[in-house]
């Protein structure tokens, strides 16, 4: 058989065989470059003010919106297998057009920060999602001008009042979710004029308006009543030379780790992102990733556990440093 040139000149087949390191489970093990550890994971979590036990998701099986006592419980689970983070998502009982509940110090996320600082603090990363979406009655991420557009500059001032009741509370890091122009700016300023210089910011850098947040809407309860989100969040048919603007301008306002949201239709968003920047990069995978899979695996079609664990190792593998996922626990016991 007539052997084939190798790259750069050297030896071709049959003297180079890449099969050779495929042979075996251990031996693959051995030689990958690509691992997944717990402590990269970070465990989005919902909790709901005024129920008393904690109320499924349809959407999401296996999620849950929590009580105050159940979300210390999960907390405590994740924290003893591992995982590095939570980020804490808040449903108030009631929600007003400027969503005051989002820094009111006896909020539900507020109240829930304290006790998640109280019980695992020292042995995780307690993180909240800064936002306005779940809090406001109309479900948009900012306020609103007479016509109903979402007035970015009055915004800031909430996002800035919102971080320094979550830092207060407890909150080791603030990530604004909003794609507002300016938020993280808006933000740095605020924590440093409170007193919490030394709170980071993780700042949701690209976001796009994806069709795969629709089960993470039932879970927070916060789709807009009227139009989208396609007005701030990123459109899905640019490149990832925009993506790359947006993340450049929020470090130059002080962001210390950005994000790429969703992560897996995002793989090479999150790659020129991870190869641009010198700060950690984190991805989301989302809720309706998530659904995808448990709705396959319920139907006998895919592998469980082998496709939830393809899927972080590819997301990791485009570079991301901090995975957000619902699978956090469940992962972060099957490594440990």
């Amino acid at each position: 058989m007539t052997a084939l040139p190798g790259a750069g000149g050297r030896a071709g087949f049959p003297l180079a065989r890449p099969r050779r390191l495929r042979r075996g489970t251990a031996l693959r093990r051995l030689v990958s470059n690509v691992r997944l550890h717990p402590a990269d994971l970070v465990l989005p979590m919902f909790v709901k003010e005024g129920i008393a036990t904690p109320a499924p998701i349809a959407s999401m099986p296996g999620v849950m919106q929590h009580t105050r006592e159940s979300l210390r419980k999960a907390a405590v689970e994740a924290a003893r297998a591992g995982v590095g983070g939570l980020i804490l998502f808040g449903v108030p009982a009631s929600k007003d057009g400027r969503g005051s509940a989002a820094d009111d110090p006896s909020g539900i996320v507020q109240l829930a920060l304290a006790d998640l600082v109280a019980e695992v603090g020292g042995d995780m990363v307690i993180m909240t999602d800064l936002c306005l979406d779940e809090y406001t009655d109309h479900g948009h991420c900012g306020l609103l001008t007479h016509d109903g557009d979402v007035d970015n500059d009055a915004t800031l001032a909430r996002y800035g009042s919102i971080a320094v009741a979550q830092a207060r509370a407890g909150a080791q890091v603030v990530a604004p979710s909003g794609m507002m122009d300016g938020q993280v700016g808006a933000i740095r300023a605020a924590l440093d004029a409170a007193g919490h210089a030394d709170v980071p910011i993780l700042a949701y850098s690209a976001k796009y308006a994806s069709a795969f947040y629709g089960p993470f809407r039932d879970a927070a309860e916060c789709a807009p009543r009227s139009g989208d989100r396609a007005g701030y969040q990123q459109d899905p048919a640019r490149s990832a030379g925009e993506a790359l603007r947006e993340v450049a301008l929020d470090i130059a306002e002080g962001a210390d780790a950005v994000m790429v949201k969703p992560a897996l239709a995002y793989l090479d968003v999150v790659a020129a992102v991870a190869a641009a920047v010198e700060v950690p990069v984190a991805a989301y995978q989302v809720s309706g990733e998530y659904a995808m899979v448990e709705a396959a695996a319920a139907n006998g079609w895919i592998d469980r556990e082998r496709v939830i664990t393809e899927t972080l190792t590819a997301v990791r593998r485009a570079g991301a440093d901090i995975i957000l996922t619902y699978w956090a626990t469940e992962v972060a016991q099957r490594l440990r």
